[in-house]
């Protein structure tokens, strides 16, 4: 069976979907700009903070592309082990584990942040945004 081809107006469409800024996406960037300098946070730990916890995923699909002011923070964001996933977009981890170092941020292994000293919980953050505490999308 062949699939039917998506005429010019579907691919435009689709492409303008894709790249609409979402409720949900906001609200990932309220918590990834909170982020504070030599702390890390998950991307379980950013779903679970917007209420969509079972959306770490979509967490790292929003930060895929995320405007300037969240991209220059957006390095404190790692997997739920503290590996540096997203290292990628900055051509490389290495790249990552530099602006992670600067900022004083210790490590375990090669790619992996010490979780210990370095986790930041945006649940129990003092000046969560009221968008935290919004349902589910």
């Amino acid at each position: 069976m062949q699939r039917r081809q998506r005429t010019d107006k579907e691919r435009r469409n689709r492409r303008a979907a894709a790249t609409t800024r979402t409720d949900f996406v906001e609200r990932v960037y309220a918590v990834v700009r909170q982020i504070p300098p030599g702390r890390v946070t998950t991307y379980g730990r950013i779903a679970r903070a917007i209420g969509a916890a079972r959306s770490a995923r979509m967490v790292g699909w929003a930060l895929h592309r995320c405007p300037p002011d969240v991209s220059d923070v957006a390095h404190r964001v790692v997997n739920r082990n503290g590996e540096l996933t997203g290292g990628w977009a900055w051509g490389h981890p290495a790249i990552m584990r530099a602006l992670l170092e600067d900022e004083g941020v210790t490590f375990v292994d090669e790619y992996q942040v010490d979780l210990a000293r370095h986790l930041w919980d945006p649940m129990e953050a003092v000046d969560a945004p009221d968008t935290l505490d919004a349902p589910d999308p």
